[in-house]
């Protein structure tokens, strides 16, 4: 199994909240891509390609950012065996290829057959998350069917379902639709679905397919990664596995709360989402 992680984002919401930020508390934080970002005691991106490679679930880690913060992603890989980094050769936010545009970059730069862990470069999940209890579910299914993909799913609140995916299954779990954002009164599932997922290698040709449809469609509906997940669904099963929550970096408050966690409240470092 390989491991995309997407990174090709531009940060603006952060970005304009610590540029706005009169204190100068976190000067430090200006120019720097949201997966880079300290996150206690390492960046963010770290703690993924610690548990990636303590689990032993993945073989390679790709990571694909953006030619303004390609140099500090190649900087910061270095110290990595098992990383390699692409750039999707923008330079512009408004320029952005889309989430879903690189991971179809990083299946077809480095000729990925194999099945692949889609992964946000900008979320991080509490503690109940295991990367060894995923490759077991995934494992299951992929014994029952091998076209099926796994996603992920966590109860969110009333007022959330509006700031997410959110994941209608039925009594196996098999996930039927994903709504995108949809007020609280138009569906009873309250399960939100992070960016995390579990693509088996049959379904990865479908990437193609999408983008041919999209290619004259807005650059939101080919930029959410969700948006192919939405469109996967009536075409191969997909399951969820379920979590308590996850982190999502998008703004100050954000990053903030994540960084205090993982400061003060993590309990075990180092089997950390292992």
């Amino acid at each position: 199994m390989k491991a995309v992680i997407l990174a090709a984002g531009y940060g603006t919401r952060l970005q304009r909240d610590v540029a706005a930020d009169s204190s100068g508390t976190f000067a430090h934080l200006l120019g720097v891509a949201k997966p880079l970002l300290p996150v206690g005691r390492c960046a963010l991106i770290s703690h993924w390609v610690h548990s990636l490679t303590a689990s032993g679930c993945v073989d390679c880690i790709y990571v694909v950012t953006n030619a303004v913060y390609q140099a500090a992603f190649e900087e910061w890989a270095s110290r990595f065996t098992n990383v390699k980094i692409l750039s999707d050769q923008t330079t512009s936010n408004e320029g952005r290829l889309g989430a879903v545009a690189c991971l179809q970059l990083a299946v077809k730069h480095f000729k990925i057959e194999d099945d692949v862990l889609v992964i946000g470069g900008d979320t991080l999940f509490k503690e109940d998350f295991s990367l060894s209890k995923i490759k077991e579910s995934f494992s299951d299914l992929q014994a029952k069917c091998g076209d099926s993909c796994l996603v992920l799913s966590y109860q969110c609140r009333d007022e959330e379902t509006q700031k997410y995916g959110i994941l209608e299954v039925d009594s196996e779990l098999r996930v039927l639709c994903m709504r995108e954002k949809p007020p609280p009164s138009e569906t009873k599932s309250r399960r939100a679905c992070p960016c995390f997922y579990v693509l088996s290698k049959k379904s990865l040709p479908l990437l193609d397919t999408f983008i041919e449809e999209k290619k004259e469609a807005s650059i939101d509906e080919k930029d959410a990664p969700g948006n192919f997940v939405s469109w996967l669904i009536p075409r191969m099963p997909v399951y969820i596995h379920e979590i308590s929550g996850r982190f999502d970096v998008g703004n100050l408050p954000s990053y903030v709360e994540c960084d205090l966690y993982f400061r003060e409240k993590l309990q075990d470092v180092e089997s950390y989402m292992v």
